[in-house]
């Protein structure tokens, strides 16, 4: 049959059921890894909980927030995106210092893009240069990971001066895409998601459809603890603070600890610890006749309860560590 005839059954003007035009069902899948990298309090974590949707890193004013790093997992038609929230990167005065930091640099060897923040309301500085020349070696000499610029806090600011501080970000090394955006407002989220996903390999699904995060319960949970914990606290004790989830138990509550229960029918108890690094440190956690540990508790036992969908009771102690953050076997044993 020619291109100017028809079969009987088929109108004049239509195709052939084979000559279907291309549309995004046919475009490939993609799925693969991504580290979010940038100086302490440049909006990170707040960035990883709006693209996932839902709250997988704890936030706080307070610098070095994130000790760990963590996987959100953003489930789309036509991608998967990992999130790998990193620390921020910055000047180690301690030996815990130096591992966060030689883990943003182990984290960036094994992603496929790197998500490089860079706050709007602040200019470019000596850390944005430290991790930009880490970048460029990065993509010497062999195939390094993508690289987008993700200027953020862009509600912050005017136009004029993110249209100044867009150009300073294109003059800092190239870039594969630059996206500015507000984490806090949603602005230019979908945006971003976009331009990420297309800068991924092709490749399958990577996790199940209903997998938001890589963390465990019980690393949710100290991770909330220890953001309640920061609330509030003076600038020199948020680097001293670990959190150890030491249980998590279900009870009778109308019996003893020991009498077992049907999952999801008992008393969930939570009980953790606080760790601190002097004496002085464990009375301000504390406060005067338990008032600071008792804000502690209500403000995380909050957060606790719509993580589990379901309420807890939430029993932490204060312990002292001596100098932790600088004592290898102890990091060890705190998880780091």
């Amino acid at each position: 049959m020619t291109a100017d005839q028809a079969s009987p059954d088929q109108e004049p003007g239509a195709q052939e059921p084979n000559a279907q035009e291309p549309n995004a069902q046919d475009a490939p899948h993609r799925a693969g890894f991504v580290a979010l990298v940038g100086r302490p309090n440049v909006g990170k974590s707040t960035l990883t909980n709006a693209l996932v949707g839902e709250k997988v890193a704890i936030t706080s004013t307070k610098p070095q927030t994130t000790r760990r790093a963590i996987r959100g997992i953003v489930t789309r038609e036509d991608s998967q995106i990992i999130l790998v929230d990193t620390p921020g990167v910055h000047r180690p005065r301690t030996l815990l210092g130096e591992r966060l930091n030689d883990l943003v640099r182990e984290t960036l060897g094994e992603v496929d893009v790197v998500g490089f923040c860079l706050p709007a309301d602040q200019k470019i500085g000596p850390g944005d240069r430290f991790i930009s020349q880490d970048l460029v070696e990065m993509r010497q000499g062999r195939r390094g990971p993508k690289v987008i610029a993700i200027v953020t806090k862009i509600d912050l600011v005017g136009r004029d001066t993110l249209a100044e501080h867009l150009v300073s970000v294109d003059q800092l090394m190239h870039f594969d895409e630059i996206v500015p955006i507000s984490a806090v407002k949603g602005e230019q989220i979908d945006v971003l998601m976009d331009v990420i996903a297309s800068q991924l390999p092709e490749g399958p699904q990577l996790y199940p459809d209903d997998q938001l995060t890589e963390e465990s319960r019980d690393d949710r949970i100290s991770e909330l603890i220890r953001e309640a914990a920061l609330e509030g606290v003076r600038d020199e004790l948020p680097h001293s603070i670990a959190v150890v989830v030491e249980e998590v138990v279900e009870v009778d509550p109308d019996g003893d600890a020991f009498t077992p229960v049907e999952p999801g029918t008992g008393r969930l108890i939570v009980r953790a610890t606080l760790f601190v690094e002097r004496d002085s440190q464990k009375g301000i956690i504390i406060g005067r006749a338990g008032s600071r540990l008792k804000e502690v508790g209500s403000r995380a036992r909050a957060e606790i309860n719509q993580l589990l969908g379901r309420k807890v009771h939430l029993d932490l102690r204060v312990k002292v560590a001596k100098e932790w953050q600088r004592d290898p076997k102890q990091l060890g044993r705190l998880g780091f």
